[in-house]
């Protein structure tokens, strides 16, 4: 082969492994999950092998090449419109007669293909015995045997794939349809093999247009000019439908089923049919009828109780390090604007959000072991009844799931919807979910206020009520905007997996990259904007000359030595003072102000609608915005005491601390996700009304959780 690159498309059904395979190819830290949908977008890698460029494109999972979902286009418009040099079919053992149905399709595609046996040990254990060299004989295409999340089989994968695509062989592997179908498609290609232009094998294209299907309609269209192929086409279905009374598409799906459904019986020998693995011994219990729910509440009950209480240990020395940083920039720094700026901006905003590093490590530790281990799917499971109540499906639940770590690949996650109504639904409610911006701000409020034994209670509660809303709205939202019949739950259930080191810590590893990255771009910017606005401007008439309140003082101190330590705290007290009518007349201030009026029924007062506001652009910055505003409204300039401010301050209260929780969960989604929203529904009115109506929620929610408080005595 002359070329020195080879374009390699990872196809093959979700779940199946392709992303593990694919980032043990190209080594990118690809998020791997067990649970269909990780992949929503084709993701690409390179690897250097024997003097060629291996381009590796990894595909969304799909089960077919007629694509129903927005991620199963993407794939079958790769493998069908960029044809790339060879296609490697990923299969998953423990599930292979379903995986054979797109393995026959891309074999009918004329188009190298190799095909990884893959997960072959969770098929050894559930006693599944498959002869690959009879099942090579079969597909006339040659296996490799892997084992994606050990590495094991890649060495032998890339050659193959190497070898394979420099012969340039054709595919041997015909279907043989029934002969009605047979004598249809042969009319078909005869009429498609006079056209001039046509990229694809005239017997694929044949069956495709007799499928209907309307992506290749387009495609024969766009190239031919003419529709006599089309016309052609729709008079054979009538005439198959006429003759059978069975639609010619069904037909085909069925012909496809018995061939895959031979091959597999051939080729694989199993225990029998009464065969329990160890993965229907477990969902058993966890995916029982009444069991299922409360086992699922009180996992993520234990996992929020862990963060919270683990991670305090971490924080608490990384609280203690920004501290010292503090103390020793302060103490080398003659006072002046640039001081200011270090210690009350970026070290009181930025130092305060990379402090909850530890909790955001530990949570996406706990969803990275239930992910991969396959729980997450029977979560889907357990929750379809009460997603079906609202008029969804269990599904629907994966990017809520997903939710709890970032809205964004969530609303992404959504594309595995088939129902466009669903799919809308769930990217309208997905932001209400609790996603991990947010845990500063809660572990922040609950430090403050509430004790160290209902930390973790008052953290599950605030997470539980998103998942509450979630479905509250998307039970209004279907009966009202998107009213229509639901869908039926279908979804796989994989095998249970122990989950790797090396997949666990690269999930870490790429959330808290991810985290550190916004905290030193987006919240560094704020808290810098904040930091101006705040301190900004200088010229303020204050209410009394507090210069003078103090140099009489000083004057007292000196004449007077026995009464130093009183007056002492008077000087800090002016100091307050005079700092607090500065930032109340700065320009944070008159905003604040401006919107008090606002808020004020929810128990806030300006502060907190300032912090609230920069929150839109990411919710951490809510934390470094308050760091920077009561470092600047207190008497010491300790960027780790943001905690203590909030307590001393009188407008604070345990009850105002959950409902400003309960707002910060609720409200408009951060500008990262506004900007997805807007992508996937390609909609302004949407992403508009997602902002809009999640404001408004978060006002009323937060106005009842605050009076009933004030009603109840808190």
């Amino acid at each position: 082969m002359t070329t020195s690159r080879l374009t390699l498309a990872l196809a093959g059904n979700p779940n199946s492994g392709k992303t593990t395979i694919f980032n043990s190819i190209t080594g990118a830290r690809q998020h791997v999950g067990n649970y269909p949908g990780v992949t929503v977008e084709k993701r690409q890698g390179m690897r250097h092998y024997a003097g060629k460029n291996l381009l590796v494109v990894d595909l969304p999972g799909t089960y077919s090449l007629t694509a129903h979902s927005l991620d199963e286009i993407v794939a079958c418009n790769f493998i069908v419109e960029e044809q790339p040099d060879i296609l490697v079919n990923i299969l998953d053992s423990s599930n292979l007669e379903r995986n054979l149905y797109l393995a026959v399709q891309l074999l009918e595609l004329e188009k190298p293909v190799v095909f990884a046996l893959n997960m072959t040990d969770v098929a050894e254990s559930m006693g599944l015995k498959i002869d690959d060299r009879k099942l090579e004989q079969k597909l006339g295409s040659v296996i490799v045997r892997t084992v994606g999340n050990r590495s094991r089989g890649i060495d032998a994968l890339i050659k193959t794939v190497v070898d394979v695509a420099e012969r340039k062989k054709k595919q041997s592997f015909t279907l043989n349809y029934d002969p009605e179908i047979e004598n249809k498609i042969n009319k078909l290609s005869e009429l498609l093999s006079m056209t001039p232009g046509l990229a694809y094998p005239v017997r694929w294209l044949a069956v495709k247009l007799l499928e209907n299907d309307e992506n290749i309609k387009r495609q024969v269209t766009r190239v031919s000019e003419n529709t006599a192929a089309i016309t052609l086409a729709e008079t054979l279905r009538a005439e198959y439908k006429a003759a059978t009374e069975n639609n010619i598409e069904f037909a085909i799906a069925e012909c496809r089923y018995r061939a895959v459904s031979e091959i597999y019986q051939d080729c694989v020998a199993s225990r029998g049919d009464h065969y329990q693995t160890v993965s229907d011994k477990i969902d058993n219990i966890l995916t029982h009828r009444l069991l299922g729910l409360p086992i699922f509440l009180g996992i993520m009950w234990l996992l929020f109780n862990i963060v919270f209480t683990v991670g305090a240990y971490p924080q608490g020395w990384l609280e203690d390090g920004i501290n010292q940083l503090g103390q020793l920039i302060s103490h080398s720094m003659p006072a002046s604007d640039l001081k200011s700026l270090i210690i009350d901006g970026i070290i009181g905003g930025v130092g305060s959000v990379v402090s909850f590093l530890p909790l955001i490590l530990l949570l996406f530790l706990g969803i990275a072991l239930l992910e991969d281990s396959g729980y997450m799917a029977r979560a889907a499971f357990v929750m379809d009844r009460i997603m079906r109540a609202v008029g969804l499906h269990g599904k629907s639940f994966i990017p809520l799931l997903l939710g709890f770590g970032c809205s964004v690949p969530a609303i992404m996650g959504t594309r595995t919807l088939e129902n466009p109504r669903d799919r809308m639904v769930t990217i309208l409610v997905t932001p209400l979910m609790s996603c991990s911006a947010r845990l500063p701000v809660y572990t922040l409020l609950i430090a403050a206020f509430f004790s160290q034994a209902a930390a973790g209670s008052v953290l599950f509660s605030i997470y539980l009520l998103g998942i509450i809303m979630a479905i509250i709205m998307a039970f209004l939202f279907r009966k009202t905007l998107f009213s229509g019949a639901s869908e039926p739950f279908v979804m796989e259930m994989p095998p249970y997996h122990l989950p790797t080191l090396r997949s666990v810590f690269m999930h870490m590893w790429e959330r808290s990259v991810l985290y550190l990255k916004k905290a030193g771009t987006i919240i560094l910017a704020v808290s810098i904007l904040i930091w101006f606005l705040t301190n900004y401007p200088n010229d303020v008439s204050y209410s009394k000359n507090y210069e003078q309140a103090k140099a009489q003082i000083e004057q007292t101190v000196n004449t007077q030595l026995e009464l130093e330590q009183p007056q002492k705290e008077e000087l800090n007290q002016l100091d307050a003072e005079q700092a607090g009518e500065k930032l109340a007349n700065s320009y944070a201030g008159r905003f604040g102000h401006f919107i008090e009026p606002l808020i004020k029924p929810l128990g806030f007062n300006w502060k907190m609608g300032v912090g609230l506001f920069a929150g839109f652009a990411a919710k951490e910055v809510v934390v470094s915005t308050m760091g920077t505003i009561y470092s600047s409204g207190s008497a010491e300039d300790d960027s780790s005491a943001l905690q203590n401010a909030l307590a001393a301050d009188p407008s604070f209260s345990p009850l105002v601390a959950y409902t400003l929780m309960v707002f910060v969960l609720l409200y408009t989604p951060c500008i990262a996700a506004i900007s997805v929203i807007k992508r996937e529904t390609n909609s302004w009115k949407w992403m508009t009304f997602s902002m809009v109506y999640s404001t408004a929620l978060a006002w009323i929610v937060s106005f009842l959780v605050y009076h009933a408080g004030l009603l109840l005595g808190y």
